[in-house]
């Protein structure tokens, strides 16, 4: 079996999602191999994922910053040229479970440059002004967690106001007590709108709009 931390049935259905992506990405990830169990998997990850797809998936391992509570931290950028472009897309934590596929979403939103949105919210996005911080409380056997990553990484990418953390929760209790969540996936939008259950991206949209 090979070695790595999701099964090798999984891991045989990631070069469908990911051989044809259509810009390279570079996959971030800040930690300390030598700290925890989960920091060690996430840079043994995203090497895996570059050396099976170097031409699409650039990998760099940063040590711990005083501004992350939470290990690992895992950004999907875009490259441009020699440059990365920072979209604010973010996994907090190991992605295990159905988290994983919010990686491969992650990965699929950079590379697509945010194409994959719907054409009116693109140009309601054009028209925000203000920042708005996404995150998203979810844990590995959370298959709606997913989708709702999937829509708020889509808005990151399409918005330079947009930053979205996906934060696997069972990893981190405190992120539960702090905001009193008791359904997963729980979407926080600038600290003041709470959603708990899954929302497409329409609905995301006006709720970043009650939030500003």
């Amino acid at each position: 079996m090979t070695n790595h931390h999701f099964d090798d049935e999984t891991w045989a259905q990631i070069p469908d999602f990911l051989a044809q992506l259509p810009e390279p990405v570079a996959l971030h990830v800040w930690g300390d191999a030598n700290a925890t169990a989960a920091e060690q998997e996430a840079a043994r990850l995203g090497q895996l994922f570059a050396d099976q797809f170097p031409e699409k998936i650039n990998f760099r391992l940063f040590p711990r910053r005083v501004n992350y509570p939470f290990y690992p931290v895992m950004g999907v950028m875009g490259v441009d040229g020699e440059e990365f472009v920072d979209y604010g897309v973010r996994i907090i934590g190991l992605p295990l479970g159905y988290q994983m596929t919010s990686l491969i979403a992650a990965l699929q939103v950079v590379s697509f440059r945010g194409q994959t949105l719907e054409p009116v919210t693109r140009i309601k996005l054009a028209r925000l002004k203000t920042a708005v911080n996404i995150q998203i409380l979810t844990t590995a056997d959370n298959e709606t967690g997913a989708l709702v990553a999937k829509h708020a990484f889509g808005l990151a990418v399409a918005s330079s106001h947009i930053r979205s953390y996906l934060i696997m929760a069972d990893a981190f209790p405190e992120a539960i007590i702090r905001y009193s969540v008791n359904h997963v996936p729980h979407t926080i939008i600038n600290e003041r709108v709470h959603i708990s259950g899954i929302i497409d991206e329409a609905e995301l949209l006006r709720q970043i709009s009650l939030a500003l």
